[in-house]
């Protein structure tokens, strides 16, 4: 594990995109290839991915309430147990404490060339988190990102 980079990286902009995890990572975007959450409980977190597949993720303009990791089946994608402080949330709810910014990528699909990718949406702060039950009625954990200012 290197060092931990906050911020934005390299030229990379807010619009730019990406055609897959392993390329978010070669980049030095996002280096986990499965996990959404790259950072430690010491650090915080450095990035974060919107890949669809948590339920009780919301993406909006002014805001995004990004569901913890795990309690997922790996085979369904369906909530089926309560999240835990694991490693990843405690980097969550680092960056609130520290108020480090933490770059946030989007799955999205791709006009031009019909695929999906994985789009540099910025720079947000971590700025409260919530814990109960979401739309599958297991404990999650919810934490509220806003958008840094330019």
């Amino acid at each position: 594990m290197g060092t931990p980079r906050f911020g934005h990286v390299g030229s990379y902009l807010p619009g730019d995109t990406f055609r897959s995890r392993l390329e978010l990572r070669l980049a030095g975007m996002h280096t986990p290839v499965r996990a959404g959450i790259a950072g430690s409980q010491h650090t915080g977190a450095e990035s974060i991915v919107l890949s669809q597949v948590y339920e009780d993720d919301v993406f909006g303009e002014d805001e995004i309430i990004y569901t913890g990791q795990g309690g997922r089946d790996a085979k369904t994608g369906q909530q089926v147990s309560d999240q835990t402080l694991n490693d990843r949330n405690l980097a969550l709810l680092k960056s609130a404490e520290t108020g480090l910014p933490v770059r946030v990528l989007r799955k999205v699909h791709d006009e031009a060339t019909a695929a999906e990718v994985f789009r540099y949406e910025g720079l947000y702060r971590v700025v409260g988190s919530a814990y109960g039950p979401g739309r599958s009625g297991f404990g999650v954990w919810r934490f509220r990102l806003v958008p840094v200012a330019a």
